[in-house]
């Protein structure tokens, strides 16, 4: 028997800071994307960004009022600049519009790419790279390798996530 027959899909991780939620996936396909539907609806999902290949077409999530962007980038690297803008743009409006609804980010294994993902919206919104990470990888063991560590260790904020207190026009987060 195949060895890759036998392997076990990671379960979905959710991470939630503030008001903030994410949910890290490995990729679904045609063939399992109505079970991976019922995760992202029961998570409250709005929107899905996919940052590596398609596996699946998005009809069915889009049926479902589920947006899919896609923002593919090369594997095991870190994202480009207009990926992290799109990211922290989508995630300013989704959160100021719905605080605590749920943005899911896959790639291929969901241990690479989706992870820096969210940590870096974890590092925008004022923590520390060292924490993000640490979050991450106790729902995701394994996420995110040294040359995305090295990104996120190099990795300079602008604090686009982070409250500002007394401005609540301009406030994201609560």
């Amino acid at each position: 028997m195949n060895s890759s027959k036998l392997s076990v899909r990671p379960a979905p991780a959710e991470i939630v800071h503030r008001n903030m939620r994410f949910l890290i996936t490995d990729r679904p396909t045609d063939t399992n994307i109505s079970q991976y539907m019922e995760q992202l609806k029961a998570k409250g999902v709005k929107d899905v960004v996919r940052v590596c290949e398609p596996t699946y077409k998005t009809g069915p999530l889009e049926q479902e009022g589920i947006r899919v962007m896609d923002w593919c980038f090369d594997d095991g690297s870190p994202p480009p600049d207009k990926v992290v803008e799109d990211w922290i743009h989508l995630l300013k409006s989704r959160f100021k519009e719905e605080p605590g609804c749920c943005v899911a980010v896959h790639c291929v294994a969901g241990l690479g790419r989706a992870p820096v993902m969210v940590a870096l919206a974890l590092i925008e919104s004022g923590m520390k790279y060292e924490d993000a990470v640490e979050m991450i990888r106790q729902k995701r063991r394994g996420a995110i390798n040294s040359k995305q560590l090295t990104y996120l260790e190099k990795y300079r904020p602008k604090s686009r996530l982070k409250v500002k207190n007394g401005k609540e026009d301009k406030c994201v987060l609560q």
